[in-house]
């Protein structure tokens, strides 16, 4: 096939789209008229829309390699990258040509794209900002890599019976994955286990680590797409597999079950997103997840340096490793290892080394949250790595020691190892002293990190620690999730704001334009039709798309406090049963979120939920006012459909639990109105917007720690008569009638201890949600002008805007720009080489 005839074949023409589609369903799939599914035919137009990435992916990578660029290392054990085939076709600019090839062969492509599994490798919003970051990285011409694991199965698939979440396997990989290349030449191998032998060479010791079990980590590529077509980064997950298929000796003699098992336990690292870690097998599987994908992805990074053939010392401007959360935090020890043991450097220069080129990215406020592993576990597993831990720490307190003289429980809380009848390894510590710098995801977050979390630390490090409120990609959010609403932006103030979205204020002046108004209402409801019909496919459940969106969508927790909005449907179910409403506009409660398997109360609160909508839905009387909805599996994809539609977000946490939440940026710029505490970024929502655009409720961060000591949920229920008749009515097992004592567990939880301050805070929320109501259902014209200020206020909460001040601040690099061309010249080039 000629350059020219290849040039056209790949070309952005409809025409070429067509004919690429045909000859994938034909000879890559091998598909007739009685072989051709939806499987098929999606596979078929994600494989022609892949051939389009391909030779930009290439010379992506040629281009970074060429200018010598710093690349981004971002390591994270999740990715909610949900589904890829509307996201990359959006950012190609291929979305017309696309529709128009699909309608011309007579398929409809929105079907084709509703065929796609979500990749569900994440949990909530930790996987998810990975997701938007990488979406931003390439955007913005950044060279990177995302690191993670390539799990048979995600997050898994909830489903709710009896209004009990229950767990079902998320076989996302069952029919293959058209977006991701397996290379087989990228294949490293992880030990575990064994024995560290020590060897005293010219006055130095030398330490060799022999590890009892071993597996090997195979490199699966997802091409991540940059907004325009031009720069093509790339998702790099590791897949475990045996080193050796099966034992064939106990195969010959018959023992067939033993003689896969060491295969099947060393690819189980792979097969499921975070297990169940409740259970000591749970806790080594993770860990052992964590320093798999480590140890991968740092081998991956060290083969890549050393074909520069350059010096060590070079490395922090070659590279730069983010650590997304904890979990990829023995990527410290393991650099360590690698510099010490295997390249033989000093002490002193790999630890220069390893800590500016490692950066920590926290992501929680509660202690209990901070990952620790068990020193007999990390011994058993990673013998070496922990006398590598152990000599960090002892380093450290040597030198934080002068800092406090005299005070051993300052010293206790900084060290690595904590103390106690089980020692523990505390993974944040690590990760803080073993980086140039900790970053915070919200202002008061960073604020909360120096001031309670680590105040000894920000003493030690005080140039290290920074935030970097945390963002939302605007194409993703906005552009592919509501594209009525993005094309009436665009007709407002033109489409810059697609790739720079500080120009979403120019949207401002149209709050005052009626006709603008009106368009936002009309846009609005086309948005809650189309969610209501997607519900309906996907669960069963029937929404009124006339009434008000009043939505929670997130991880079930209980510093979330999904029981305090529950508690306040409560308090307006009785008002209604009493005759009390009035201006209350129809309303539709939506709740959504997994419950980790294991947390209790959780579980609990989702079934409370359930139970709640029965009763509500069923009682005639006032199911035609408020109606309350369980969404089972909030994915990615539920989440593109929900949000557009919403008219209430509901951010209710805790003030100073919440680290940034990124749905309340989701809602914002999709126009949605908060009802919110001033908790995570939320704070800074209020900020560009303005607190009047918002409603405010609740005790504040500062107002809550004061109150810890004295706190009693009784007297707050108490001097409230209509808060106490909820209570009456919930704990009279009133939403549990037929299954006694069920909420037992969230009884005592509120009642004896009320750690997130749910009553302090629900008269508030009351009166805020009734202010909310009132303006909803008297002035929708005024709540049009609201949501639009709020949307024309966001800009701040760009993922590109995130990921320039890590760039910028932290990573320290820059933007390597790539042309784009349609030209198949370095796929000849690479075919002719030997």
């Amino acid at each position: 096939m000629g350059t020219q005839e290849q040039h056209t074949r790949f070309s952005p023409t409809k025409a070429a789209i067509s004919l690429d589609f045909a000859e994938h369903l034909k000879y890559s799939l091998d598909a007739d008229e009685f072989h051709n599914t939806d499987i098929t035919r999606y596979t078929a137009l994600a494989y022609a829309i892949r051939d389009r990435i391909i030779h930009q992916w290439h010379k992506s990578r040629e281009t970074q390699r060429e200018t010598g660029s710093k690349r981004v290392y971002y390591l994270s054990l999740e990715f909610l990258m949900g589904r890829a085939m509307t996201n990359n076709i959006i950012n190609l600019g291929l979305e017309n040509e696309v529709k128009d090839a699909m309608a011309d062969l007579g398929y409809a492509y929105e079907e084709l794209a509703e065929v796609e599994p979500d990749a569900g490798l994440g949990n909530g919003g930790l996987g998810r900002l990975a997701a938007c970051f990488l979406d931003s990285l390439a955007t913005l011409d950044i060279p990177s890599y995302g690191y993670g694991i390539r799990y048979n199965y995600g997050i898994f698939k909830q489903q709710v019976r009896n209004g009990w979440q229950t767990e079902q396997p998320d076989n996302w990989l069952r029919h293959g994955n058209p977006w991701e290349i397996a290379r087989e030449d990228i294949i490293f191998t992880v030990g575990f286990g064994g024995e560290v032998r020590t060897l005293r060479e010219s006055g130095r010791d030398q330490y060799t680590w022999i590890s009892a079990d071993q597996v090997q980590g195979v490199a699966y590529d997802m091409p991540i797409v940059g907004y325009g077509g031009k720069t093509v980064n790339t998702l790099r997950l590791w897949s475990a597999k045996a080193t050796d298929e099966f034992n064939f000796q106990e195969f010959n003699e018959g023992d067939y079950v033993e003689a896969v098992r060491s295969k099947i336990l060393a690819e189980n690292l792979s097969q499921v997103l975070y297990p169940n870690d409740t259970l000591y097998m749970g806790k080594e599987l993770r860990l052992k997840q964590q320093y798999f994908f480590v140890a991968c992805s740092l081998a991956d990074i060290v083969r890549r340096f050393k074909r520069q053939e350059t010096s060590w010392k070079e490395l922090p401007k070659f590279a730069a490793i983010q650590l997304n959360d904890t979990h990829p935090s023995l990527a410290i020890p393991e650099l360590m290892r690698i510099l010490i043991d295997l390249e033989h450097l000093e002490w002193e220069e790999a630890w220069d080394i390893t800590v500016r080129t490692m950066g920590y990215t926290n992501h929680t406020l509660m202690p209990e949250a901070l990952e620790k592993w068990p020193l007999t576990m990390l011994e058993s597993i990673l013998p070496r790595h922990l006398q590598i831990i152990f000599e960090i720490n002892h380093r450290f307190l040597q030198h934080a020691v002068s800092f406090f003289p005299l005070r051993p429980q300052a010293i206790e809380r900084l060290s690595i190892v904590e103390e106690g009848p089980s020692k523990q390894i505390r993974m944040a510590n690590l990760s803080i002293i073993g980086s140039h710098s900790t970053n915070g995801v919200a202002e008061l977050h960073s604020r909360l990190l120096t001031e309670r979390m680590f105040p000894e630390f920000s003493v030690v490090f005080p140039d290290r620690f920074n935030n970097k409120t945390n963002g939302i990609t605007q194409r993703r959010w906005l552009l592919d999730a509501n594209p009525l609403l993005a094309s009436k932006i665009s007709e407002a103030i033109g489409d810059g704001w697609i790739t720079d979205y500080e120009r979403i204020k120019d949207l401002e002046p149209f709050a005052e334009d009626a006709n603008f108004r009106t368009d936002f209402l009309t846009i609005k409801q086309k948005a809650k039709e189309h969610a209501v019909e997607f519900i309906k496919k996907d669960c069963g459940l029937i929404l009124r798309p006339d009434s008000m969106f009043d939505v929670q969508v997130k991880r079930i927790h209980e510093y979330k406090r999904q029981l305090l909005n529950a508690l306040n449907i409560i308090l307006l179910y009785q008002r209604i049963k009493e005759g009390r409403i009035q201006d209350f506009s129809p309303t539709t409660f939506i709740f959504g979120g997994k419950a980790a398997p294991g947390y209790v109360n959780a579980k609990l609160i989702i079934k409370l939920i359930n139970n709640i909508a029965k009763v509500i839905n069923d009682d005639s009387a006032v199911r035609e006012l408020i109606s309350v909805h369980f969404l089972p599996n909030y994915r990615v994809t539920m989440a593109e459909r929900l949000i557009p539609a919403t008219d209430l977000s509901e951010q209710i946490s805790t003030a100073g639990f919440e680290a940034s939440g990124t749905g309340n940026m989701k809602f914002m710029c999709n126009g949605a109105l908060t009802i919110g505490t001033m908790d995570g970024a939320t704070v800074e929502m209020a900020e560009e917007v303005g607190r009047q655009h918002m409603f405010i409720f609740g005790h504040s961060a500062d107002e809550i720690e004061r109150m810890r000591a004295q706190y009693d949920p009784y007297e707050w229920i108490t001097r409230d008569p209509e808060i106490r008749k909820v209570m009456d009515l919930f704990l009279s097992g009133y939403f549990n009638v037929m299954e006694p004592h069920i909420f037992d567990p969230l009884r005592q939880s509120l009642l004896n201890e009320d750690r997130y301050f749910h009553f302090a805070d629900l008269r508030s929320y009351a009166d805020s949600h009734d202010e909310a109501t009132f303006l909803y259902t008297n002035n929708k014209d005024a709540w049009a002008k609201k949501a639009i200020l709020n949307i024309a206020a966001s800009g701040k909460f760009s993922s590109d805007r995130t990921i320039m001040e890590y760039a910028n601040d932290i990573w320290k690099t820059r933007r390597v720009p790539i042309d784009r061309d349609q030209s198949a010249s370095s796929t000849l080039k690479a075919a002719r080489k030997k």
